[in-house]
């Protein structure tokens, strides 16, 4: 107890050895050391008033203005406010402390006991194994909660943040310079580099990560704590949301994922992991064995019933009629997160967590039904397996039914091998949403009712997003049109659309005759899939030509065959901006 002896004993307080350890002005001193006396006599708080009035000479009440006194020794985190026998440690106002009493913290114990609170680290060596580096990590995580929750108010004030602080920037300078002596490679270093993660979201991987480690109750998995820890300020946290937010790296490179879950207020929360891929990398970086997480298009590859297809364009990238992207929208919006949660929170949500929509595209051929079907796919962040519908058909009679059945049972067991909610796109359904066959006698037309009462069926009971592209509406059956949440008519382009088109399709680097100009072209009434052709037909013309120059005519005579073609079998298409 020599300090605390010496502290209280000491004549002249800066003379005391805790005094440069106290980091505060002779005056400030003199009132812990007042305190502390008052403490070894038995009396554990003391009241803001006595010490004001037993420290400062006053007149009337002058002894109000050294208020600010205490409240630096309090911000300080040697002293800790006491009201009614409970500790407090918000933020408070001077006044608010006038009537009320204060203790020593045990940060001031503690330097009084032992002399010093710097951290005493042992010689920087080099890393031994991940695990090592992993623990100094942890600790800086632990380092940088205490730092949010102390400014918050959530811990004890004598966590001084500025003290705190300190000790994270000692910490951190420690783990840099064992990094560059240690000479095996550090997995969660390496991988930092290749994804060239910034500060912050190094930080925040290393706080699910540790949560990974040490099992807890997921306290570093939710959103605002995961905020709390990488900001100085609100500001800071505004800016910093886009860091958890869907487009930012560390989800779009499958770095981490959330589950969202509905609260007891009806609003939905983000839990955040760590891809198990990712994990188990970081885990056993020796362990050779794969990863027991099934891809879907890996899982696809190994069947004949879908297409895995790859997103490569949103639904802003798409050349739409106005209608059309008018009513998407409003699609999309209904099949947000937050609209779902409030249909689940009326109770019309109740049989799964996720969203449901069954929709139709109609129209004409090459108008863009797949393309945006896939576009859709990308702007919801979902993949997509797509089916032709055509192949049904190629079975003998009797194993159609079958595999109307196969489509969604196939479609259920490859989302659950990959634990992914992929969209169903059903193209060319038109066999399936036609109407049924009235009184059917032949064995062809009763085969066509069965399908399609068992194609009606899986439909009422699909759970997810499925879109079906057909050519024709108006002989859909009414048992269909009542099970599809949207019908969206893609209508043929209009003039400034059909001109978007052709100025997209058109090669850049190839030559053109003089004054050739592409509104002559937008003047045809033609569909996207129409265009593409063209172009392609007249670039094949061309390129067999000495000088090849495209020209007016060229486009033209293409045109022309084409509106004059007595078959319109072009295969439904998209198109980017």
């Amino acid at each position: 107890m020599k300090y605390l002896i010496n502290f209280i004993e000491a004549k002249n307080v800066t003379k005391a050895k805790i005094f440069p350890h106290l980091k505060c002005t002779r005056q400030e001193a003199k009132i812990l050391q007042y305190i502390c006396r008052r403490f070894v006599k038995g009396i554990e708080e003391t009241a803001v008033l006595d010490i004001l009035q037993d420290n400062f000479e006053y007149e009337s009440y002058d002894y109000l203005n050294y208020l600010t006194v205490i409240k630096k020794l309090m911000d300080m985190g040697w002293i800790v406010q006491i009201s009614f026998g409970q500790v407090k440690v918000q933020e408070v106002s001077q006044l608010e402390i006038l009537n009320t009493s204060v203790a020593p913290t045990m940060s001031l114990l503690r330097l009084l006991e032992e002399g010093s609170l710097e951290i005493s680290l042992p010689d920087i060596k080099p890393y031994t194994d991940h695990l090592e580096y992993l623990q100094d990590q942890f600790d800086i995580v632990d380092l940088l909660f205490k730092m949010s929750s102390s400014k918050q108010g959530f811990l004890d004030t004598s966590l001084s943040v500025g003290r705190l602080k300190s000790k994270l920037v000692l910490l951190s300078q420690r783990v840099v310079e064992r990094v560059k002596i240690t000479k095996e490679p550090i997995v969660v270093e390496e991988f930092f580099k290749e994804k060239e993660l910034d500060e912050r979201e190094q930080r925040i991987f290393l706080a699910l990560l540790k949560e990974e480690y040490s099992g807890g109750e997921g306290q570093f998995r939710d959103m605002n704590t995961l905020i709390e820890l990488i900001s100085v300020d609100e500001y800071d946290k505004i800016r910093n949301r886009s860091l958890l937010e869907d487009g930012s790296k560390l989800i779009n490179e499958n770095i981490i994922d959330y589950e969202e879950i509905l609260n007891m207020f009806g609003g939905i929360s983000r839990s955040f992991y760590l891809q198990e891929e990712i994990l188990q990398k970081i885990i056993h970086p020796n362990k050779k064995k794969k990863v027991t997480k099934l891809k879907l298009d890996k899982l696809v590859e190994e069947q004949e019933m879908f297409e895995y297809l790859t997103p490569e364009t949103d639904l802003s990238d798409v050349v739409l009629h106005p209608k059309t992207r008018e009513t998407l929208n409003t699609l999309i919006k209904q099949v947000d997160k937050d609209v779902f949660a409030k249909l689940k929170a009326w109770g019309f949500k109740d049989k799964r967590k996720g969203i449901d929509a069954r929709i139709i595209f109609y129209g004409h051929p090459g108008t863009g039904k797949t393309m945006t079907a896939v576009s859709l796919a990308k702007t919801l962040k979902r993949p997509i397996l797509s089916f032709d519908c055509s192949k049904i058909l190629s079975m003998y009679v009797g194993e159609s039914e079958k595999n109307v059945r196969k489509i969604f049972d196939d479609f259920k067991s490859l989302s659950k091998k990959a634990k992914v909610d992929p969209i169903l796109l059903l193209n060319e359904a038109d066999q399936f949403l036609s109407s049924r066959v009235q009184g059917a006698g032949s064995s062809a037309d009763k085969m066509h009712n069965q399908m399609q009462n068992i194609f009606l069926e899986q439909i009422e009971q699909f759970e997810g997003i499925l879109i079906a592209t057909t050519n024709l509406l108006d002989n859909i059956d009414k048992a269909f049109s009542r099970r599809f949440n949207y019908k969206i008519e893609f209508k043929k382009p209009g003039k400034k659309q059909r001109k978007r088109l052709w100025h997209f399709m058109l090669p850049e680097k190839a030559d053109y005759e003089e004054g050739f100009e592409v509104d002559e072209l937008a003047k045809y009434e033609l569909t996207g899939g129409q265009i593409n052709l063209i172009v392609r037909n007249t670039a094949y013309k061309v390129a067999i030509r000495d000088e090849s120059l495209f020209t007016m005519n060229d486009f033209l005579e293409e045109i022309e065959k084409e509106l004059g073609s007595a078959f319109e079998g072009i295969k439904s298409m998209g198109f980017k901006v």
